[in-house]
Protein backbone atom coordinates (compact mmCIF):
# COMPACT_ATOMS: atom_id res chain seq x y z
CA UNK A 1 0.00 0.00 0.00
CA UNK A 2 2.69 2.41 0.95
CA UNK A 3 4.28 1.67 -2.72
CA UNK A 4 1.51 2.48 -4.43
CA UNK A 5 0.98 5.75 -2.89
CA UNK A 6 4.58 6.89 -3.06
CA UNK A 7 3.68 5.83 -6.97
CA UNK A 8 0.81 7.66 -7.28
CA UNK A 9 2.62 10.73 -5.54
CA UNK A 10 5.76 10.84 -8.45
CA UNK A 11 3.29 10.36 -11.02
CA UNK A 12 0.79 13.45 -9.39
CA UNK A 13 4.43 15.45 -9.14
CA UNK A 14 5.14 14.65 -12.70
CA UNK A 15 1.67 16.01 -13.74
CA UNK A 16 1.64 18.96 -12.35
CA UNK A 17 4.82 19.47 -13.95
CA UNK A 18 3.11 18.81 -17.42
CA UNK A 19 0.17 20.96 -16.52
CA UNK A 20 2.59 23.70 -16.03
CA UNK A 21 4.38 23.39 -18.57
CA UNK A 22 1.42 23.66 -20.86
CA UNK A 23 0.38 26.74 -18.96
CA UNK A 24 2.65 28.33 -21.94
CA UNK A 25 6.70 28.13 -22.57
CA UNK A 26 7.56 28.92 -26.18
CA UNK A 27 9.54 27.00 -28.12
CA UNK A 28 12.50 28.82 -30.74
CA UNK A 29 9.36 28.32 -33.23
CA UNK A 30 6.53 30.08 -31.38
CA UNK A 31 9.65 32.93 -30.05
CA UNK A 32 10.30 33.31 -33.85
CA UNK A 33 6.49 33.49 -34.48
CA UNK A 34 5.98 36.53 -31.51
CA UNK A 35 9.40 38.29 -32.78
CA UNK A 36 8.20 38.44 -36.16
CA UNK A 37 4.92 39.71 -35.45
CA UNK A 38 6.17 42.78 -32.95
CA UNK A 39 8.69 43.34 -35.73
CA UNK A 40 6.56 46.02 -37.41
CA UNK A 41 4.92 46.96 -34.54
CA UNK A 42 8.44 47.87 -32.42
CA UNK A 43 6.74 45.98 -29.61
CA UNK A 44 10.11 45.07 -27.18
CA UNK A 45 10.68 42.14 -25.51
CA UNK A 46 9.96 43.26 -21.85
CA UNK A 47 6.64 43.72 -22.66
CA UNK A 48 6.13 39.45 -23.15
CA UNK A 49 3.89 37.64 -20.99
CA UNK A 50 5.19 35.64 -17.48
CA UNK A 51 6.54 32.31 -19.09
CA UNK A 52 7.70 29.33 -16.41
CA UNK A 53 10.79 28.67 -16.30
CA UNK A 54 10.39 24.78 -16.12
CA UNK A 55 11.76 23.41 -19.47
CA UNK A 56 9.69 21.47 -21.09
CA UNK A 57 12.47 18.86 -23.04
CA UNK A 58 13.28 18.38 -18.99
CA UNK A 59 9.82 17.52 -18.02
CA UNK A 60 8.90 15.10 -21.44
CA UNK A 61 12.70 13.36 -20.73
CA UNK A 62 11.33 11.08 -18.21
CA UNK A 63 8.06 10.16 -20.66
CA UNK A 64 10.17 10.12 -23.40
CA UNK A 65 12.56 7.57 -22.53
CA UNK A 66 9.43 5.37 -21.81
CA UNK A 67 8.08 6.20 -24.66
CA UNK A 68 11.45 4.76 -26.36
CA UNK A 69 11.06 1.46 -25.13
CA UNK A 70 8.03 0.30 -26.95
CA UNK A 71 8.25 3.04 -30.07
CA UNK A 72 11.21 4.69 -31.61
CA UNK A 73 8.48 7.67 -32.37
CA UNK A 74 5.67 9.37 -31.05
CA UNK A 75 1.93 7.87 -32.74
CA UNK A 76 1.18 9.99 -35.60
CA UNK A 77 -2.26 9.96 -34.81
CA UNK A 78 -1.40 11.76 -31.54
CA UNK A 79 1.13 14.05 -33.30
CA UNK A 80 -1.49 15.17 -35.98
CA UNK A 81 -4.43 15.59 -32.86
CA UNK A 82 -2.31 18.00 -31.03
CA UNK A 83 -1.36 19.82 -34.02
CA UNK A 84 -4.78 20.02 -34.48
CA UNK A 85 -5.23 21.82 -31.01
CA UNK A 86 -2.32 23.63 -31.76
CA UNK A 87 0.63 21.75 -29.62
CA UNK A 88 3.12 21.71 -31.97
CA UNK A 89 6.56 21.33 -29.73
CA UNK A 90 8.38 18.39 -30.47
CA UNK A 91 8.04 16.81 -26.71
CA UNK A 92 4.17 17.60 -26.74
CA UNK A 93 3.36 13.99 -27.49
CA UNK A 94 5.19 12.40 -24.95
CA UNK A 95 3.72 14.54 -22.26
CA UNK A 96 0.11 13.73 -23.34
CA UNK A 97 1.84 10.19 -23.04
CA UNK A 98 2.47 10.89 -19.46
CA UNK A 99 -0.28 12.69 -18.93
CA UNK A 100 -2.27 9.58 -19.77
CA UNK A 101 -0.24 7.51 -17.20
CA UNK A 102 -0.23 10.31 -14.55
CA UNK A 103 -4.25 10.77 -14.38
CA UNK A 104 -5.65 7.36 -13.64
CA UNK A 105 -2.29 6.92 -11.28
CA UNK A 106 -3.64 10.27 -9.30
CA UNK A 107 -7.28 9.29 -9.92
CA UNK A 108 -6.35 5.43 -8.42
CA UNK A 109 -4.60 7.04 -5.66
CA UNK A 110 -7.20 9.55 -4.55
CA UNK A 111 -10.45 6.39 -4.76
CA UNK A 112 -7.97 4.22 -2.91
CA UNK A 113 -7.79 6.83 -0.32
CA UNK A 114 -11.40 8.36 0.03
CA UNK A 115 -12.89 5.07 -0.52
CA UNK A 116 -13.35 2.43 2.03
CA UNK A 117 -16.22 0.07 0.68
CA UNK A 118 -16.17 -1.20 -3.07
CA UNK A 119 -12.56 0.43 -3.79
CA UNK A 120 -12.23 -2.19 -6.22
CA UNK A 121 -14.83 -1.36 -8.66
CA UNK A 122 -14.41 2.72 -7.86
CA UNK A 123 -10.57 2.42 -8.56
CA UNK A 124 -10.69 0.04 -12.11
CA UNK A 125 -13.65 2.73 -12.63
CA UNK A 126 -10.85 5.44 -11.99
CA UNK A 127 -8.50 4.06 -13.80
CA UNK A 128 -10.74 3.96 -17.00
CA UNK A 129 -11.59 7.55 -16.60
CA UNK A 130 -8.49 8.88 -15.98
CA UNK A 131 -7.29 6.96 -19.04
CA UNK A 132 -9.69 9.07 -21.62
CA UNK A 133 -9.81 12.07 -19.73
CA UNK A 134 -6.95 13.53 -21.68
CA UNK A 135 -8.46 12.63 -24.83
CA UNK A 136 -11.47 14.33 -24.06
CA UNK A 137 -9.74 16.72 -23.10
CA UNK A 138 -7.91 16.99 -26.44
CA UNK A 139 -10.95 16.76 -28.69
CA UNK A 140 -12.47 19.56 -26.64
CA UNK A 141 -9.15 22.01 -27.36
CA UNK A 142 -9.28 20.65 -30.50
CA UNK A 143 -12.96 22.06 -31.17
CA UNK A 144 -12.35 24.95 -29.39
CA UNK A 145 -9.60 26.00 -31.41
CA UNK A 146 -11.26 25.16 -34.93
CA UNK A 147 -14.31 27.57 -33.71
CA UNK A 148 -12.15 30.09 -32.68
CA UNK A 149 -9.99 29.87 -36.56
CA UNK A 150 -13.98 29.80 -38.06
CA UNK A 151 -15.10 32.84 -35.96
CA UNK A 152 -12.09 34.79 -37.24
CA UNK A 153 -11.12 33.89 -40.57
CA UNK A 154 -13.72 36.78 -41.97
CA UNK A 155 -11.82 39.24 -40.11
CA UNK A 156 -8.62 38.03 -41.55
CA UNK A 157 -10.05 38.00 -45.01
CA UNK A 158 -11.75 41.45 -44.60
CA UNK A 159 -7.85 42.55 -43.73
CA UNK A 160 -5.79 40.32 -46.38
CA UNK A 161 -8.36 42.10 -48.81
CA UNK A 162 -7.79 45.48 -47.63
CA UNK A 163 -3.90 45.15 -47.54
CA UNK A 164 -4.23 43.59 -51.32
CA UNK A 165 -5.75 46.37 -52.53
CA UNK A 166 -3.72 49.40 -50.92
CA UNK A 167 -0.77 47.85 -53.10
CA UNK A 168 0.88 45.07 -51.49
CA UNK A 169 1.50 41.21 -52.42
CA UNK A 170 0.06 38.01 -51.07
CA UNK A 171 2.81 37.22 -49.23
CA UNK A 172 3.49 40.52 -47.75
CA UNK A 173 -0.57 40.85 -46.74
CA UNK A 174 -0.53 37.55 -45.01
CA UNK A 175 2.49 38.40 -43.04
CA UNK A 176 0.91 42.11 -42.54
CA UNK A 177 -2.44 40.36 -41.58
CA UNK A 178 -0.30 38.10 -39.07
CA UNK A 179 1.02 40.52 -37.31
CA UNK A 180 -2.19 43.46 -37.30
CA UNK A 181 -4.52 40.04 -36.08
CA UNK A 182 -2.00 38.77 -32.95
CA UNK A 183 -3.80 40.40 -30.30
CA UNK A 184 -7.40 39.97 -31.79
CA UNK A 185 -7.30 36.35 -33.16
CA UNK A 186 -3.89 34.40 -31.62
CA UNK A 187 -5.01 31.74 -33.45
CA UNK A 188 -4.96 32.72 -37.13
CA UNK A 189 -2.23 34.93 -36.61
CA UNK A 190 0.41 31.79 -35.90
CA UNK A 191 -1.44 30.04 -39.03
CA UNK A 192 -0.74 33.37 -41.28
CA UNK A 193 2.80 33.20 -39.91
CA UNK A 194 3.13 29.63 -40.26
CA UNK A 195 2.02 30.16 -44.17
CA UNK A 196 4.68 33.00 -44.47
CA UNK A 197 7.43 30.76 -42.85
CA UNK A 198 6.87 27.83 -45.18
CA UNK A 199 6.95 29.87 -47.90
CA UNK A 200 10.18 30.94 -47.19
CA UNK A 201 11.46 27.47 -46.39
CA UNK A 202 10.38 27.10 -50.31
CA UNK A 203 7.43 25.20 -49.83
CA UNK A 204 4.98 26.36 -52.75
CA UNK A 205 2.07 28.61 -51.86
CA UNK A 206 -0.85 26.47 -52.69
CA UNK A 207 0.90 23.83 -50.86
CA UNK A 208 1.71 25.54 -48.01
CA UNK A 209 -2.42 27.07 -48.39
CA UNK A 210 -3.43 23.64 -48.63
CA UNK A 211 -1.29 22.78 -45.28
CA UNK A 212 -3.22 25.38 -43.50
CA UNK A 213 -6.39 23.63 -44.53
CA UNK A 214 -5.33 20.51 -42.97
CA UNK A 215 -4.29 21.98 -39.98
CA UNK A 216 -7.80 23.97 -39.29
CA UNK A 217 -9.89 21.08 -40.68
CA UNK A 218 -13.08 23.14 -41.61
CA UNK A 219 -15.21 23.36 -44.42
CA UNK A 220 -14.68 27.59 -44.68
CA UNK A 221 -11.17 26.88 -44.77
CA UNK A 222 -10.98 24.48 -46.93
CA UNK A 223 -13.18 26.21 -49.48
CA UNK A 224 -11.19 29.40 -49.00
CA UNK A 225 -8.02 27.44 -50.43
CA UNK A 226 -9.45 25.91 -52.98
CA UNK A 227 -10.80 29.55 -53.80
CA UNK A 228 -7.16 30.70 -53.79
CA UNK A 229 -5.78 28.09 -55.55
CA UNK A 230 -8.54 28.72 -58.00
CA UNK A 231 -7.83 32.06 -58.35
CA UNK A 232 -4.22 31.91 -58.58
CA UNK A 233 -4.63 29.54 -61.61
CA UNK A 234 -7.12 31.36 -63.74
CA UNK A 235 -5.62 34.97 -62.70
CA UNK A 236 -8.61 35.79 -61.00
CA UNK A 237 -8.20 39.58 -59.16
CA UNK A 238 -7.59 37.86 -55.63
CA UNK A 239 -8.81 41.03 -53.48
CA UNK A 240 -12.59 40.75 -55.23
CA UNK A 241 -12.78 37.20 -54.50
CA UNK A 242 -11.76 37.86 -50.45
CA UNK A 243 -14.36 40.51 -50.17
CA UNK A 244 -17.03 38.13 -51.86
CA UNK A 245 -15.77 35.28 -49.85
CA UNK A 246 -16.16 37.19 -46.33
CA UNK A 247 -19.08 38.46 -47.25
CA UNK A 248 -20.34 35.11 -48.16
CA UNK A 249 -19.24 33.65 -44.69
CA UNK A 250 -20.73 35.75 -42.81
CA UNK A 251 -24.02 35.34 -44.45
CA UNK A 252 -23.40 31.23 -43.45
CA UNK A 253 -22.76 32.51 -40.04
CA UNK A 254 -25.74 34.61 -39.94
CA UNK A 255 -28.07 32.04 -41.14
CA UNK A 256 -26.49 29.42 -38.35
CA UNK A 257 -27.34 31.79 -35.68
CA UNK A 258 -30.94 32.41 -36.54
CA UNK A 259 -31.48 28.55 -37.15
CA UNK A 260 -30.08 27.98 -33.54
CA UNK A 261 -32.23 30.96 -32.46
CA UNK A 262 -35.32 29.56 -34.40
CA UNK A 263 -34.57 25.87 -32.64
CA UNK A 264 -34.61 27.43 -28.96
CA UNK A 265 -38.41 27.07 -29.34
CA UNK A 266 -38.32 23.22 -29.05
CA UNK A 267 -35.84 23.24 -26.85
CA UNK A 268 -37.72 25.35 -24.33
CA UNK A 269 -40.39 22.70 -24.31
CA UNK A 270 -38.99 20.17 -21.41
CA UNK A 271 -38.06 23.29 -19.12
CA UNK A 272 -41.85 24.30 -19.59
CA UNK A 273 -43.08 21.21 -19.13
CA UNK A 274 -41.12 19.60 -16.32
CA UNK A 275 -40.23 22.64 -14.58
CA UNK A 276 -41.71 26.21 -15.41
CA UNK A 277 -45.31 24.76 -15.76
CA UNK A 278 -45.97 22.65 -12.41
CA UNK A 279 -44.48 25.57 -10.13
CA UNK A 280 -47.14 28.17 -12.13
CA UNK A 281 -49.83 25.33 -11.50
CA UNK A 282 -48.75 25.28 -7.76
CA UNK A 283 -49.07 28.80 -6.91
CA UNK A 284 -52.01 29.35 -9.11
CA UNK A 285 -54.16 26.35 -8.53
CA UNK A 286 -52.70 25.50 -4.47
CA UNK A 287 -54.29 28.20 -2.79
CA UNK A 288 -58.19 27.39 -4.63
CA UNK A 289 -57.41 23.61 -3.21
CA UNK A 290 -56.76 24.70 -0.41
CA UNK A 291 -59.41 26.85 0.64
CA UNK A 292 -61.76 24.01 -1.21
CA UNK A 293 -60.43 21.40 1.25
CA UNK A 294 -60.76 23.66 4.06
CA UNK A 295 -64.36 24.05 2.90
CA UNK A 296 -65.01 20.56 2.38
CA UNK A 297 -63.71 20.00 5.83
CA UNK A 298 -65.94 22.30 7.45
CA UNK A 299 -69.03 21.52 5.40
CA UNK A 300 -68.67 17.71 6.07
CA UNK A 301 -68.35 18.02 10.13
Amino acid sequence: MMLTILFGLSLFVAFLLCFLLLMGRSSAQGALLEEVARGARGIGTASAAWRPTVSGDLVAKPFTAFRKAFASEPDPEIVHRLMLAGYRKPYHPDIFLGARLAVPAVLGLTVALVFSENTIIYFLLALVIGFFAPDFWLSHAINRRRERLRLSLPDGLDLLSICLEAGLGMDQGIVRVGQELQMSHKELSEELLLINFEQRAGVQRNAAWQSFAQRASFESARSFVAMLIQTDRFGTPIAKSLGAFSDALRTQRRQQVEERAAKTTIKLVLPLVFCIFPSMGIVVVGPAVIAVKDFLAHFLK
